[in-house]
């Protein structure tokens, strides 16, 4: 079986496995939040409308996103359990299966064209904004094909734990996208559109790149017609993790939707602004633990296939502890820092009002980050063993269930109004993570006794 460096740091030692495999994810994610901030930058300069059509936009492609990474986190699964197995014709053929998806998917969403004013208009676009939204969302969707395949890519390589090649190749596409964003928008003139074509333009690129190394030998699966063969259980087993993970990143969304209205109603628009401007601080905290996420459920995964419980609860055990110990030292630089960095926010006349809440909130919080690791590592194997419904139900557990309702009880029936808010969504999050970490321990407990018994069998 051909078998590459990285295949053997998967299959080999899960503590080192897990530090190579999620320190390159940790640097795209990185990157990635980086370019957020920069291509806001960009279109900021067009004016308030131009930011407005791109916000409008953003549920749909919230979507597309959604459904391309959690294919992704399907395949990377299905991938590394069968490499675990040494069964590497089934990991080719899992490989073509998500890509041939993909396209599909692709297909799907493309024709999301044909009643894209319609979908813009119940989103709230109108008049100038809706030509505006209309000019980007238009690029966007017809260049979707990229980055559904792109997502996959990564999934697959990720699978195989060659996470390295991913990280080079989405990490050129975002710096090519910075790059492009102030040419294509300003000295070409094409404003909004010109975002979009920067986009699709660099997903374009990073897509050539993951397609010379899957044809040029250089990955461990085999990716061909040849390789190829339509097979059911296949395609539950990439679907059976694929789809839980995409309605869990959607579920998110939604569930920001209803917090905001929590917000607005026990803290005006000021306390939109003070949550928005700590949850962009907070996002940070959560790079690594999306980088050791992804190790997680490629390492358990082939543990698992590998029939290996005493490595896969070591992966699992090893990444929780490396996280809580990661994020105790940013939840700690947050509070230490907050004054400063609330001072970012509030510098102007019009926003110094909100400086002290925006500080309190600051401590409040990240304070939730400490136990987050719990909750996602334990969402990251059931991910591995191919328990996408377990991982659902902890994501809508945290994000629906116990944030809102936590959030709502300590805002209006406990009468501590915005700060409700801030207390509740931190005690929610943390009640999370201790049920799913119960949960997840309590599994692999029994896998342990069941993987035993096959062994002995």
């Amino acid at each position: 079986m051909k078998e590459l460096r990285e295949v053997k740091v998967l299959t080999g030692d899960p503590k080192k496995a897990l530090i190579k495999l999620s320190t390159p994810m940790m640097v795209s994610n990185l990157v990635f939040t980086l370019y957020n901030l920069a291509d806001g930058a960009w279109v900021a300069g067009l004016g308030a409308d131009a930011l407005s059509a791109i916000g409008i936009f953003f549920p749909l492609f919230m979507i597309f996103i959604s459904l391309s990474m959690g294919l992704g986190i399907g395949a990377s699964s299905a991938m590394s359990r069968r490499i675990g197995a040494k069964d590497k014709k089934n990991a080719d053929n899992i490989a073509m299966h998500a890509i041939v998806t993909g396209f599909a998917v692709a297909l799907i969403l493309t024709l999301i064209v044909i009643r894209l004013e319609h979908l813009l208009k119940l989103l709230g676009a109108e008049g100038n904004v809706l030509n505006l939204a209309l000019e980007y969302s238009r690029i966007i969707v017809a260049g979707s094909v990229f980055l559904v395949f792109n997502n996959i890519s990564t999934g697959i390589l990720n699978g195989e734990g060659n996470t390295r090649r991913t990280m080079y190749a989405n990490v050129a596409g975002t710096v090519i996208n910075i790059i492009l964003d102030p040419i294509f928008i300003y000295i070409l003139n094409l404003g909004v559109a010109g975002a979009a074509y920067a986009t699709v333009v660099s997903m374009a690129i990073s897509s050539a790149v993951f397609i010379y190394w899957f044809f040029g030998g250089k990955t461990f699966v085999d990716v061909g017609v040849k390789s190829f063969r339509a097979d059911r259980k296949i395609m539950f087993d990439i679907l059976r993790v694929g789809l839980p993970s995409s309605f869990s990143m959607l579920s998110m969304s939604i569930a920001m939707v209803f917090l905001n209205m929590i917000i607005v109603r026990a803290g005006g628009s000021d306390g939109i602004a003070v949550f928005t401007s700590a949850w962009r601080l907070i996002s940070f905290g959560f790079i690594p633990l999306f980088g050791m996420s992804g190790a997680v459920t490629a390492v358990v995964g082939a543990s698992f296939g590998a029939k290996n419980a005493e490595k896969l609860r070591t992966a699992y055990l090893h990444a929780i502890k490396l996280t809580a110990l990661i994020e105790v030292f940013i939840v700690s630089a947050m509070i230490i820092t907050a004054p400063k960095i609330a001072f970012v926010f509030t510098y102007s006349e019009a926003s110094v009002r909100i400086y002290q809440e925006l500080v309190n909130a600051m401590r409040i919080l990240p304070a939730f980050l400490l136990f987050t690791p719990m909750g996602m590592m334990t969402v990251a194997m059931f991910q591995g063993i191919g328990r996408g419904e377990n991982s659902l139900a902890i994501t809508i557990l945290r994000t629906i269930i116990l944030q809102l309702s936590f959030a709502y009880i300590f805002a209006f029936l406990l009468g501590f109004g915005f700060y409700g808010v801030l207390i509740g969504v931190t005690i929610g999050n943390v009640t999370a993570s201790l049920i799913a970490f119960m949960w997840g321990t309590l599994t692999v407990r029994k896998l342990e006794r069941e993987l035993a018994v096959k062994v002995r069998a």
